[in-house]
């Protein structure tokens, strides 16, 4: 891969971007390399290792804001926001194990960069809304600093926004500042037992859109990919499993709980999970643990929720392997059969053909070869490619920083 530069501090990133551009070499950008296997490999001219950036720079728990190096690990952080009863309110999902990879390796970094959400977001938002500011080396060796310790960013461009999710494919980060929320006290899950696909999601719907019930997340797991969970009264079922999360002080958790089960009345087979079988069946659907076994090709959709079970019908049993619902339908999973294109084809000519632009798919696993060939990210649109196309130039004009990581490798000019 060429000359490896392993900065300590901003000022060493800011030294080795501007080496690289005086040598017009190209970066990878990585922490511990974690991610590699999402988005297009990426081939760079030298490489630039920002895991010697860690720590947490900054940390007030009354003010539920947290400044930290991009190579801190996302275990460090986790340890420290338990001790004070915080968290990271979007769910950062641990996809290492799908990757074939040990779990807890990822870093901050790679977590903001890559934009990733877990099934909270359905009520709590994305990580774009918790990425408070960041510092970082443009592509022309500037140190620029974007945002702060304010929810709002009046000045121009919220940079913070535009760099959560880009792949590092328009700065070296070098610092992070995170908008934290506490940790909810209790946690407990109705689960509905037997539905099909569009009966879970317009029930899901319902509960969202025509009740007050504070519910956290709502996902719904096909018999096939329910048998596989980890939590015995969900697998021993054999049925489909329809999943509605509560959070919250004890007496409202058991309001929502008890408010569910009226929605649901009619249907008998309903049963509650505690707080300890909560966290490890959500933690299952945040890490798509249900294809930890195999290596076929995964993919993410992002639909209207109304349209997610015509989706998955039109697509068809010869297509898919096992898939579930996340994001109360928003969100489907697919486990894909192995081909040269991963299924791209099928699966996006039908999203395409059932939401009309209204929905987007990403390849979240696939070998090298298939990442290399088709493209993971689902096409931008010509108004959203010329946007990208001016804000690339803005940042790294030399194209740069993680080439082709993301839309292919572009001319500089």
């Amino acid at each position: 891969m060429g000359e490896v530069f392993r900065p300590k501090n901003s000022d060493e990133v800011s030294s080795a971007v501007k080496d690289a551009l005086n040598m017009k070499a190209s970066l990878e950008l990585f922490g511990q390399g974690t991610r590699r296997s999402l988005g297009r490999p990426v081939k760079a001219d030298a490489s630039l290792d920002m895991s010697a950036l860690t720590g947490v720079q900054m940390y007030e728990p009354e003010e539920l804001v947290m400044v930290v190096a991009p190579g801190t690990p996302m275990r460090e952080i986790s340890q420290v926001l338990i001790e004070h009863n915080q968290q990271l309110a979007f769910e950062p999902p641990d996809y290492g194990p799908l990757w074939g990879l040990p779990a807890d390796k990822g870093t901050v970094g790679g977590m903001i960069m890559t934009g990733r959400n877990g099934p909270r977001r359905l009520s709590a938002g994305g990580v774009r809304d918790y990425v408070l500011g960041v510092k970082g080396v443009n592509g022309f060796g500037e140190l620029f600093v974007s945002g702060g310790r304010v929810v709002k960013n009046v000045t121009g461009f919220d940079l913070p926004k535009i760099l959560t999710g880009s792949f590092g494919t328009l700065c070296a980060a070098t610092e992070i500042t995170l908008k934290l929320l506490p940790l909810p006290p209790e946690a407990a899950t109705l689960v509905v037992s037997g539905l099909k696909d569009g009966q879970a999601v317009a029930a899901m719907t319902r509960v969202l859109t025509e009740t007050s019930i504070p519910v956290s997340s709502a996902a719904h797991l096909p018999a096939e990919i329910a048998k596989l969970s980890r939590v015995d009264s969900i697998s021993a079922r054999q049925n489909s499993a329809t999943l509605l999360r509560v959070e919250g002080f004890g007496p409202s958790v058991e309001s929502g709980i008890q408010g569910l089960k009226k929605v649901f009345g009619s249907l008998s087979d309903m049963f509650v999970l505690d707080k300890a079988e909560t966290q490890q069946l959500w933690k299952e659907v945040t890490n798509a643990s249900f294809f930890i076994q195999t290596e076929k090709p995964i993919w993410k959709l992002s639909v209207p929720p109304s349209e997610a079970a015509a989706i998955m019908s039109k697509l068809g049993k010869g297509l898919t392997t096992q898939y579930f619902y996340d994001w109360a339908g928003g969100a489907i999973w697919i486990e894909a059969p192995a081909s040269e294109d991963a299924g791209e084809a099928a699966i996006r000519g039908t999203l395409d053909s059932v939401v009309v632009g209204d929905g987007h798919a990403t390849l979240i696993r696939a070998s090298e070869e298939v990442r290399a060939n088709i493209a993971p990210f689902h096409p931008l649109s010509p108004v959203l490619a010329a946007v990208e196309d001016r804000l690339r130039k803005q940042f790294d004009p030399q194209g740069m920083f993680n080439p082709g990581r993301m839309y292919g490798v572009r001319n500089a000019n």
